[in-house]
């Protein structure tokens, strides 16, 4: 079995929202789906960082799951900044149930155990700002971090969030303390598209891996994390 990974397939086919129309998208769901099914077979997991669709509804989402349902392996979820259509895991539960999208869970105030190592993570959130409700929801997100971290038995964990801890000019030092704190390795996030892109640290900093691997990045293939 092996472990991959990609995040922000801003996925629209129940929205009026293609993303064919930026530089590098043309046709993305169909290499998207192309890219995975060469690559990812049914026993293996991939990992979903965040923007997964445009939809602001499950009514909206319902298209989208339909198309990662129907991708090979299982695939875990996490909350992205234009994830609208998240909820309660309890309604997000019953709705993949009720539709019987069975190869989709969500990684939220939790971690999933693998053989010899877990894999935890968050949304996530924006670096250093004097909002006060940007405060709020940063402390929220590290908590719920923590809260994966914790759940977690092993001692190797493979940290998933959306947005970039740390860039080429900017950094969240209260998640970095605490992917320091808890010893993690490897580090993987979202969220930087386009030219943005030149700003991703894909480097070891403080004895942390750090990667990318939004869609646009991986030319929409899905990243190898781990066999096991």
């Amino acid at each position: 079995m092996s472990l991959f990974a990609i995040a922000d397939t801003h996925l629209s086919f129940g929205t009026n929202k293609p993303m064919d129309a930026f530089e590098g998208w043309q046709n993305y769901t169909q290499r998207l789906e192309k890219n995975w099914n060469n690559l990812v077979e049914d026993s293996d997991f991939v990992i979903i960082a965040g923007d997964i669709s445009w939809a602001m509804s499950f009514e909206q989402l319902y298209a989208d799951f339909d198309f990662i349902n129907k991708l090979k392996g299982k695939k875990i979820i996490l909350k992205g900044n234009h994830d609208y259509w998240w909820n309660t895991v309890k309604k997000m539960n019953e709705f993949v149930e009720k539709n019987n999208f069975d190869t989709i869970s969500f990684l939220h105030n939790n971690s999933y155990e693998f053989e010899g190592f877990s894999v935890c993570g968050s949304r996530g959130w924006l670096f250093d700002s004097d909002e006060e409700q940007d405060e709020k929801v940063l402390n929220r997100e590290v908590l719920r971090l923590k809260m994966s971290l914790d759940s977690s038995e092993s001692e190797d964990k493979i940290v998933f969030l959306h947005y970039p801890p740390i860039t080429t000019n900017e950094k969240c030092e209260e998640i970095l303390n605490l992917l320091k704190n808890y010893g993690i390795k490897k580090c993987y996030y979202g969220h930087l598209h386009g030219v943005a892109a030149k700003y991703a640290i894909d480097d070891k900093i403080d004895e942390i891996d750090f990667k990318l691997i939004s869609a646009d990045r991986l030319n929409f293939t899905p990243y190898l994390i781990k066999k096991f």
